[in-house]
């Protein structure tokens, strides 16, 4: 059992190493604001992709100053809307990755330093899960990375069924903010 525990996570370890290392490929190369301007042209394609792209770390920026170009020409509902779909398609795929494995890790280190049964006690209560909600929406919502939210709602132990339609309003409202401030600024 410990091996298996042991392998999930150097498994964990790589995989993140090559996103990082697959990342910095497509920016170093330029394929990533290729990609981006292909598509810009097509408002609803563009702004999925784009979407998809808001949510990684490695990616949100290229993706926002996209967003809000394609914003500035488009309406600003399609590309929030659209860009919310691929973002939360983003989401998603990083809900189902990263949200289970990451907890039982980091459960997995707590147990060693004690107080196991009052760290659960906390991450179980109501206002524990108000509090991730609300910091997870916030960080969805923001030009900011959403692993960090998906890791705060991973240990809440939101269902997906809930973090679909959480992800999209989060990610439309984050969006369309984006697209009245690109409206604005030119």
């Amino acid at each position: 059992m410990r091996s298996k525990k042991k392998y999930l996570l150097i498994t964990d370890i790589v995989i993140i190493m090559l996103s990082i290392l697959f990342a910095l490929i497509l920016v170093k190369t330029d394929v990533l604001v290729n990609i981006f301007l292909a598509s810009k042209a097509l408002e609803i394609f563009g702004s999925f992709i784009a979407g998809i792209f808001f949510t990684s770390v490695f990616t949100t920026a290229p993706a926002t100053v996209t967003l809000g170009e394609i914003a500035q020409i488009n309406s600003i509902f399609l590309v929030a809307f659209f860009g919310a779909v691929g973002a939360m398609l983003g989401d998603l795929i990083i809900f189902r990755f990263v949200k289970d494995r990451f907890s039982k890790h980091l459960m997995g280190l707590l147990k060693k330093k004690g107080g196991k049964e009052r760290i659960k006690h906390l991450l179980r209560s109501r206002h524990f899960r108000w509090l991730t909600f609300l910091l997870g929406g916030l960080i969805i919502a923001s030009p900011l990375p959403d692993e960090l939210a998906v890791v705060l709602l991973g240990f809440s132990k939101v269902r997906q069924s809930l973090f679909i339609p959480f992800s999209f309003v989060s990610n439309f409202i984050g969006i369309l903010l984006i697209g009245i401030v690109a409206r604005a600024i030119v």
